[in-house]
């Protein structure tokens, strides 16, 4: 068995190909293998099928679609070859080895060919890779939307593999042939500058010169007549060297693909062969433009010409590790940042940052989520990064194998942390920063350190007149010298202390030299950095109004990493207004950056010193910030998930926040959770190590969400954290809730056994605590495990448990819920009497219209434990009523699976003509 998607989307087996049938089936067996291995959610697959505007009826659509690919799986046996399509709550999963997808062998042959050191080998290889292509990709599916951006990647990656045949063949010295492959893809994108321009150097190398000017001015009329543009650098570059003679190479001299294979990706062309995975159909297609993800230059950076040098010359080996270290607030991060910003064009491919926080109270990020950003930024879909670090870290090396990049990987704490994070390429470089030396980076890989010290004098004295002006400095030049050396020559404290100067110009440079000098006699700035800067801070602050003065001391005590207004405000107990006009202050004195529109940072030696300011406020600044990320939460959990039931109540004294973030929809609700997920995880570690466990299990919980929307996303480590405040608590009924949570999300992991564990304990804490709906709904969700692991007797102990809490509760619809999978289960373990009475109690609740979803599933369960009872006339009459209602309110699926059952017990020909009609408005109504 073979599925493939390089050409017509198809199925082939030993019997022949499968007749998938219309373009929407392909279409949707295209999204699913392009995510092969991955539950795909309905929504994506809608995007898939219909783009932005699915009709009202897609769900039930694919349903249908996914009904019919499974029936054809099966008859061809799929199983035998460890496929399977497996529903997975409101996704569908295709299980297929890596070894049947015919893209991913494509992959792996590219990878086999850039392997070898023989351009021989890498003919064969790269021959072999596209030999498997038999048309355009996704052939005979609907490529709209993620299909098309999935079709073009594909096609963009068979062309970069031609260009590269192309460029083995040279190596090779067969040039005639790497013309011929060449000139086929170049008649087919004529506008593709970087196939004209390989052939163009392939023929001239060929000896057809003629040819070869010909091919450039055809290309060079056609770009200026359909785009109005001249021939970029490549094509310019091909002609220039045919102009001047330039020599015609032979092979390479070590048999192998030579400079021109291993050379940097093309910016504006297709990516590097095999630099990433073919990415989902949901996912966006790999970047043709460089990657960027630098902060902004330092401003008034003056002086480190010799640290400066001193990195070139680093930066000039082979895979160099640069590394810059020296005290902290010496300017370690601004000297890597202006080095960087000033040689963007040694790094064509871009350049990548991350701060790894390892001198910062709020914790370094985990190394799988510096990792994450690197791939996704290389142009990795999010579904193909790896979990662990070790092939996350792998994939990195192996994405920047050949390109020319620049990784800055800023306070460094050691070298455990920096090594999975150096790329793979020989012309990559790598530059750090850290207040250790890192002498185990430097023994293991040849690390070059460039220290940084304090700043001499005189380019103190220029930082100086860079923020006050030249004139200033001038009038005072011995004071100016004479503050830059009390100041120690740390940048911080220097631009800490010209701010206060430039918001005073009555103030002389001399008066403040002489108060430095007072400080000075007890403690200096470079016996102790931190002393030396907070003695600066401390200056500064006593000229800041109270307002400000007491938003940065409560801004010391902020567990996160970043703030907004809102926050400041729960902090200092004022409005956002007030919070954003004491944080304009602050920035002034350079004591906090704005990084983005109402997005701030703290510097962490500022963070140290704020938090001395108000020691004594520590505890109570803590809570008002807690309860201010209990409140926003909840405005964000009630708009992603508006009625969802309460998860709690709040604590006895908690303090409502002065005003609380307004969230315009669900897109905006769910962006805030996922950016501040960071911080609310810190917020609750430190909420239990100050033991407030009643605001930490709450903090976690209320980001369920979140935790529904990206179940895989690493959350068990944060649940367990709230199950231990809850039980640090005592709070059984915390405990109970969480522990549902946990459950499921350790079910949708595949740690099932865990998974009951945890669940097994809930519904006897929450009857303990009194929540018998919470009760209920854990014997339900326990069941449903149970039931699929096999355990049915006690799956449906269970839910009959279930069952009487909810009438107990008078809750119609949990004991609506329960007796639907009770009377399914009395089903499966061939109890057809109990079934029947289960559905028959359930359907004589009532339930509401738009439940008749459930009343028809409630009548199939009824009909087929009549037939099962052997009363076939009231199951056919059951049966039949099922599929009514459901047609009759739009429910083709359930209508489709009771007559499914109906067609195997009845040959009238009315229900074959409804099933297929149920059928084809499922399959083809859309």
């Amino acid at each position: 068995m073979e599925f493939r998607l390089l050409g017509t989307v198809s199925v082939d087996t030993r019997t022949g190909p499968l007749p998938l049938g219309p373009a929407k089936r392909r279409s949707l067996l295209a999204a699913l293998l392009l995510s092969a291995n991955t539950p795909v959610p309905v929504a994506r697959l809608a995007d898939s099928l219909w783009g932005e505007e699915p009709p009202p009826r897609a769900r039930g659509v694919i349903q249908g679609h996914v009904s019919r690919l499974r029936a054809l799986l099966t008859g061809a046996e799929a199983q035998a070859y460890g496929v399977e399509l497996i529903t997975l709550g409101d996704a569908y999963v295709l299980r297929v080895p890596e070894t049947l997808l015919d893209y991913q062998r494509f992959e792996e042959l590219l990878m086999l060919a850039r392997q070898q050191r023989s351009a021989a080998d890498t003919v064969r290889m790269l021959d072999d890779a596209l030999a498997l292509w038999q048309g355009p990709a996704l052939g005979g599916a609907f490529t709209e939307g993620p299909l098309q951006a999935a079709a073009h990647t594909l096609e963009e990656s068979r062309l970069a593999t031609v260009e590269e045949l192309a460029r083995a063949y040279g190596n090779l010295g067969e040039h005639h042939r790497a013309a011929s492959v060449l000139r086929a893809e170049a008649v087919a994108h004529p506008m593709r500058e970087s196939l004209a321009a390989a052939l163009i150097l392939a023929l001239y190398r060929a000896g057809r010169q003629s040819e070869a000017l010909d091919w450039f001015h055809r290309t060079r009329r056609l770009l200026a007549d359909e785009l109005g543009i001249d021939p970029g650098h490549e094509l310019a570059d091909a002609y220039a060297l045919i102009l001047r003679g330039g020599p015609r190479p032979g092979p390479a001299p070590d048999g192998g693909l030579g400079t021109a294979a291993s050379g940097p990706a093309r910016s504006g062309t297709a990516p590097a062969p095999g630099s990433s995975r073919v990415p989902a159909a949901h996912s966006p297609s790999v970047a043709t433009h460089p990657t960027d993800l630098l902060p902004r230059a330092p401003r008034g950076f003056h002086g480190r010409t010799a640290e400066l040098a001193a990195l070139t010359r680093a930066a000039a080996g082979e895979a160099p590790v640069c590394l810059v270290t020296g005290p902290a607030g010496v300017g370690k991060t601004s000297l890597a940042l202006q080095w960087a910003h000033h040689n963007p064009a040694a790094f064509p491919d871009g350049r990548l940052f991350a701060d790894l926080r390892g001198f910062s109270e709020t914790g370094e990020p985990a190394l799988i989520d510096v990792l994450r950003e690197f791939l996704l930024a290389l142009g990795v879909a999010p579904r193909r990064v790896p979990e662990s670090v070790t092939a996350a870290a792998a994939l990195f090396r192996t994405l920047t194998d050949r390109r020319r990049l620049l990784v800055v990987l800023d306070n460094a704490r050691d070298s455990a942390t920096v090594r999975p994070l150096l790329p793979g390429g020989t012309d990559c470089v790598t530059l750090v920063t850290s207040r250790h030396r890192l002498e185990g980076l430097i023994a293991s890989d040849a690390a070059r350190p460039v220290p940084l010290g304090t700043l001499e004098p005189q380019d103190g004295t220029a930082l100086l007149a860079g923020v006050l002006g030249e004139e200033r400095i001038l009038a005072e030049p011995v004071a100016a010298r004479r503050l830059a050396e009390l100041c120690g020559g740390l940048p911080l404290a220097l631009r800490v202390t010209a701010a206060r100067l430039a918001g005073r110009p009555q103030w002389t440079l001399a008066g403040l030299a002489d108060e430095l000098a007072d400080e000075r006699s007890r403690l200096t700035f470079l016996d102790v950095d931190d002393t030396g800067v907070s003695a600066a801070l401390r200056l500064t602050v006593q000229q800041l109004p109270a307002d400000a003065v007491r938003q940065l001391a409560r801004l010391g005590h902020h567990p996160g990493g970043h703030f907004d207004p809102y926050t400041c405000a729960a902090l200092a107990g004022t409005g956002p207004a007030a919070a954003t006009a004491a944080l304009e202050r602050l920035g002034s004195a350079h004591l906090v950056t704005e990084t983005a529109p109402g997005h701030w940072v703290l510097h962490d030696l500022v963070r140290l010193y704020a938090r001395g300011l108000d020691p004594e406020s520590g505890a109570e600044t803590l809570i008002s910030v807690l309860d201010h990320y209990i409140a926003t939460a909840l405005a964000a959990a009630d708009t992603a998930e508006p009625g969802g039931e309460p998860c709690f109540v709040l604590p006895e004294d908690y303090r409502h926040p002065a005003a609380v973030r307004d969230f315009a929809d669900r897109a905006a609700a769910m962006r805030w959770l996922a950016a501040e997920r960071d911080d609310l995880a810190r917020a609750a570690v430190a909420a239990r190590s100050a033991r407030l466990h009643d605001r930490a299990w709450r903090i976690i919980l209320l980001q369920w969400p979140q935790v529904v929307w990206r179940v895989r996303d690493s959350w068990a480590p944060l649940l367990e954290l709230a199950l231990d405040s809850a039980r640090a608590q005592q709070d059984l009924y915390a405990e109970s809730r969480v522990l549902n949570l946990l459950g499921w999300v350790l079910t949708e992991e595949g740690r099932t056994a865990e998974a009951v564990t945890l669940l097994e304990r809930s519904p006897g804490l929450a009857r303990r605590a009194g929540d018998r709906l919470g009760e209920a709904t854990a014997l339900i969700n326990l069941a449903v495990v149970q039931a699929g692991q096999g355990e049915l007797d006690r799956a449906l102990e269970g839910c009959g448990r279930a069952v009487a809490l909810a009438q107990g509760e008078k809750d119609r619809h949990t004991e609506m819920l329960a007796l639907q999978h009770l009377a399914r289960m009395q089903l499966v373990a061939h109890r057809p009497e109990d079934a029947l009475e289960s559905a028959d109690t359930a359907l004589a609740l009532g339930p509401e219209h738009e439940e008749a979803a459930r009343r028809s599933l409630l009548l199939a369960v009824a009909g087929e434990a009549r037939l099962a009872l052997g009363e076939e006339e009231e199951g056919i009459l059951l049966l039949d009523r099922a599929a009514e209602e459901a047609e009759r309110a739009g429910y083709d699926e359930g209508a489709v699976r009771a007559l499914e059952v109906l067609l195997r017990v009845s040959a009238r020909a009315e229900y074959r003509t409804r099933h297929a009609q149920a059928l084809g408005r499922l399959t083809e109504g859309g």
